[in-house]
């Protein structure tokens, strides 16, 4: 996506279980962490469990920021590891929301790892207060834990009050948890973030996406099927149907961005998907043209698809620059203006005379879409054509994406006005894919799909409107 508005998943999860203490647990939740990185760049942590006692590290910054070896060394040996990687909204910023997140409880010690949001945190987290509980953190990954700890002290197993905190939560939500023994994922009802199962010699894996099972050399055995708990334990692996059996909405941004390209979703191939949204695409808004570009890295997948469909040749339009780091600082309006020829540099040879489509999985606010559409056209692009590999971002995302205010939206700002867009962000056409394929793009997907963002049509009520921070200033002081 070369929009400066990015959109983020909130994060990602892992979790390994061993039947020994000596295989290094810490080092595969590291190299997980890694292949997950790109679900959130803020903070990441990581839990080891040695039978009942926990040794934890976290913090700000990326995987090898945060971890050494002397880091990793220091959380031991053990059988159990949870490991999380965040990317932080607005709201829960904080170094403190870092995760995993450990637990001291009367019933047995605790770490969980969460990735999603819920809707109804507000009001559990609002009874909770008025009931003595106090809280470090403005996240949702801790409300889950005080209800799951209160549910604990009377189910009789770990998996009973998982379940039992499940049917209060409402949302998005994949859940990995480790105790004395067992290692447990969890996913709500309508599946909005992946979450599955793999194995290899003696462990088993729970992670967000199966590019973490390949990392680690590991066999994907399935999906954690939307509304299951699933237990790895001495046992093997158990399976719970707490609330299955409900209509699914998986985040079809888990295809169309988020997701790694080598990741399988729920028995769909993400690489595959992008490559059919920009066959849909050529189909939908057909134009002629010279060559096929893609915005790195995110459209990529999507350009070929629309190329092999047009049969207009695809060639690499773009060098992005693989150096620039996340806290490239741009203190002036100048170099804020610049900033896109650091980091991205349109090939003069490829475009210069050439009528070009310009293929990108979204458009948010569209002023370095904007930016970048001219870098095209100072490298001698006689036509800038734009094609969105996913319908007109309108609505908001209450699922775990997090997006900027309907009103910075430019597809809500301009009334969704295709023409009135194209011409704010300097392109000759623009097309984007209907909502009716991009719910065609994943073959094989188990999951139906959440269009919410491009709709306003939510598989779960949204919650009610609240302030920038949700948790913020419910109660005054009288």
């Amino acid at each position: 996506m070369i929009d400066d508005m990015k959109l983020h998943d909130e994060c990602g999860v892992f979790g390994i279980y061993s039947d020994a203490d000596d295989q290094n647990v810490a080092g595969s939740a590291y190299l997980a962490l890694y292949a997950l990185q790109h679900r959130g760049q803020m903070s990441c942590g990581i839990a080891v469990g040695d039978h009942g006692i926990i040794k934890s590290h976290k913090d700000n910054g990326l995987v090898p920021e945060v971890f050494s070896r002397e880091v990793l060394d220091s959380l031991g040996d053990g059988h159990i590891a949870v490991g999380h990687v965040r990317y932080g909204t607005s709201d829960n910023a904080d170094r403190a929301s870092a995760q995993p997140m450990v637990i001291r409880h009367v019933r047995g010690n605790i770490a969980i790892c969460f990735n999603g949001q819920l809707c109804n945190a507000r009001e559990l987290r609002q009874e909770l207060e008025m009931s003595g509980a106090i809280f470090h953190t403005n996240n949702d990954c801790e409300v889950i834990a005080y209800i799951f700890t209160r549910e604990r002290l009377n189910a009789s197993s770990t998996e009973e009050a998982l379940e039992n905190t499940m049917k209060r939560l409402r949302g998005a939500y994949s859940i990995v948890m480790m105790s004395a023994k067992k290692l447990l994922a969890a996913r709500d009802p309508q599946g909005f973030r992946p979450l599955c199962i793999g194995k290899r010699a003696g462990q088993l894996i729970f992670a967000s996406e199966s590019c973490a099972l390949s990392t680690l050399g590991a066999e994907l055995v399935r999906d954690v099927e939307p509304g299951e708990i699933v237990v790895a334990s001495q046992d093997g692996l158990t399976s719970i149907p707490a609330l299955t059996g409900q209509e699914t909405g998986m985040c079809v941004f888990e295809f169309v961005y988020i997701a790694r390209p080598d990741s399988v979703l729920d028995g769909a191939g993400v690489h595959e998907a992008r490559q059919r949204a920009g066959a849909y695409l050529a189909l939908e808004h057909p134009v002629a043209a010279d060559v096929v570009v893609g915005a790195p890295d995110s459209g990529l997948d999507a350009a070929l698809g629309y190329a092999r469909q047009s049969g207009i040749p695809y060639q690499m339009g773009f060098i992005k620059n693989r150096y620039v780091g996340r806290t490239f600082i741009e203190p002036t309006q100048k170099m804020r203006e610049d900033a896109v020829r650091i980091k991205l540099s349109a090939i003069k040879s490829v475009v210069d005379g050439k009528r070009v489509i310009l293929v990108d999985d979204s458009i948010v606010r569209g002023t370095t879409c904007a930016r970048t559409i001219k870098l095209l056209r100072e490298a001698g692009a006689t036509e800038v054509h734009m094609r969105v590999s996913s319908p007109q971002f309108v609505y908001p995302c209450y699922f775990g994406v997090d997006v900027p205010d309907p009103d910075r939206l430019i597809a809500n700002r301009l009334g969704g006005d295709v023409d009135a867009i194209a011409k704010e962000i300097g392109v000759d056409s623009l097309g984007y894919l209907s909502v009716d394929n991009i719910q065609k793009i994943a073959m094989g997907c188990k999951c139906k799909f959440c269009v919410g963002c491009f709709t306003g049509k939510y598989p779960v009520d949204p919650p009610a409107p609240c302030e920038a921070d949700k948790f913020q200033s419910k109660y005054q002081e009288e």
